[in-house]
């Protein structure tokens, strides 16, 4: 959502995130969901978490923000080191509940996936981030209103003074996912961290929500964490990019270094989901072949994710591997860093990795 650029990787980091793993309790014993997640987010730039429904990406999120239903006996741990505004820097994952409460809505804030079930069908819009402003800013009633009002400007939704008294049932997709940003941007936070906002919606849409969240991020100087399936969206919107599988990073990369070179074959299956590099891939192809006819196919991964309960020995992604070999299954390979001397850092998790590339 900024330019694509690089920052000298001694620069201190907004969000710096060491070796995250969360298990969930079930009938069949403890789950691992994420394991040894490790990342950095720089102020003011754009990380993409990137992977298969089931990755962990989401879980990665809600254990920053401390979400986890207190039903899923949610175990949690690493290090998240994040700077507030003041220059302090604490452990998201050290704080009680009083204390995240205090930064959620204000220092950090979430956009979710379906506004419908995240917004409260009994209170207005205008209710909904007032109450946010009032608690965080100390506004009176009159005061937080006025502020919501100016949100949903913000947001460029027409005729706010309106549409600040209405409820969600009564707006579209878009202007939901709109009063969303609102929300979480109301108390000017430093991080914005965004599940799979455009998901739900159709791709004219999706352009303008991503275009806002840029416009807002450009003016306000936030970190943005943006959580997807969909490396066609991250493309354009993205500084860097981490590609995530069965609970870990498997690869990190500036999105030019990443279209451009994959080193997991997991994110060469990603992109060869891609219509646009199929097309691509399908010309090389003809052209190889001399009778230069494109043919229409799209390369899917085989197999599936294996289940977290009974995980393959070695690496994960080995099962639908074309290049696997028996050192593949002998242990989970390390996530090396190829350069280390700017961000986003170019690492990866394959033993094969320069036979990839």
């Amino acid at each position: 959502m900024t330019a694509h650029e690089s920052v000298p990787a001694q620069a201190a980091p907004r969000l710096d995130v060491r070796s995250l793993s969360t298990s969930f309790a079930t009938e069949d014993g403890r789950i691992q969901s994420v394991a040894d997640v490790s990342f950095r987010l720089m102020p003011g730039q754009t990380l993409a978490l990137v992977g298969e429904s089931g990755s962990g990406k989401s879980v990665t999120s809600l254990s920053l923000m401390g979400l986890h239903a207190k039903t899923s006996d949610a175990q949690v741990q690493g290090e998240a080191h994040f700077v507030l505004r003041d220059g302090r820097t604490v452990d998201l994952l050290r704080l009680d509940q009083k204390a995240l409460r205090g930064l959620r809505g204000n220092e950090m804030a979430m956009v979710f996936q379906e506004p419908m079930t995240s917004l409260n069908p009994v209170l207005t819009v205008g209710e909904q981030i007032a109450e946010s402003v009032r608690l965080h800013m100390g506004l009176d009633k009159a005061e937080a209103m006025a502020h919501a009002r100016r949100m949903l400007e913000l947001v460029e939704i027409p005729a706010a003074a309106q549409r600040v008294r209405e409820y969600p049932h009564q707006m579209s997709g878009g202007m939901r996912q709109r009063v969303m940003i609102a929300l979480a941007m109301a108390c000017d936070p430093t991080l914005l961290i965004a599940d799979e906002p455009t998901t739900a919606l159709d791709v004219t849409i999706q352009a303008q929500i991503l275009a806002l969240m840029g416009r807002l991020q450009r003016e306000t100087g936030m970190s943005i964490l943006f959580i997807t399936h969909n490396l066609g969206v991250v493309a354009q919107y993205a500084d860097a990019i981490a590609v995530m599988y069965a609970g870990r990073i498997v690869e990190t990369a500036s999105v030019g270094d990443l279209f451009a070179e994959p080193l997991h074959p997991y994110t060469r299956g990603l992109l060869g989901c891609l219509p646009g590099v199929a097309r691509k891939r399908d010309q090389e192809e003809a052209n190889r072949r001399m009778d230069g006819v494109p043919r229409r196919r799209l390369q899917a991964i085989p197999g599936q994710v294996s289940s977290p309960l009974a995980p393959p020995p070695g690496c994960a992604f080995a099962p639908r591997c074309g290049r696997r070999q028996a050192a593949c299954d002998a242990a989970m390979p390390a996530l090396d860093e190829i350069n280390a001397d700017r961000w986003p850092l170019r690492q990866v998790r394959c033993i094969r990795a320069g036979e990839t590339a």
